[in-house]
């Protein structure tokens, strides 16, 4: 599997979101997507968070910590955590994505925001 990752975002897709709290608050864990992270480290894939959260330098070591004490918790292992995509990365899971077909612009999912 090499250096290939998958992205999970946090806020609303691996744990529960209502409203900003601040850096150190992060919501009860989704169990499906939970258990969907568990089950990519037992066969040995890497996944990484994806966040905006460690994106602002001031607050980047803070959330960092947070988040490594939430995966440690609810997923029994500290995962990267970066705000950024690269070329080793196979796919992203995030509750605000809207999937497009490559090199068409046709949408296969739709917007939740109504912004198709």
């Amino acid at each position: 599997m090499g250096s290939e990752w998958i992205g999970v975002d946090l806020d609303g897709t691996l744990a529960e979101y209502d409203e900003w709290r601040g850096v150190d608050h992060i919501g009860p864990p989704i169990p499906a997507m939970v258990e969907r992270v568990r089950r990519w480290l037992a066969e040995g894939r890497r996944v990484k968070i994806v966040t905006a959260r460690v994106s602002h330098p001031n607050d980047a070591a803070g959330a960092a910590a947070a988040i490594f004490k939430w995966c440690l918790e609810h997923l029994g292992a500290v995962l990267p955590v970066t705000c950024m995509k690269d070329y080793q990365m196979l796919e992203l899971w995030d509750d605000r994505a809207v999937q497009v077909e490559p090199n068409t612009g046709r949408v296969l999912g739709r917007s939740t925001r109504g912004l198709d």
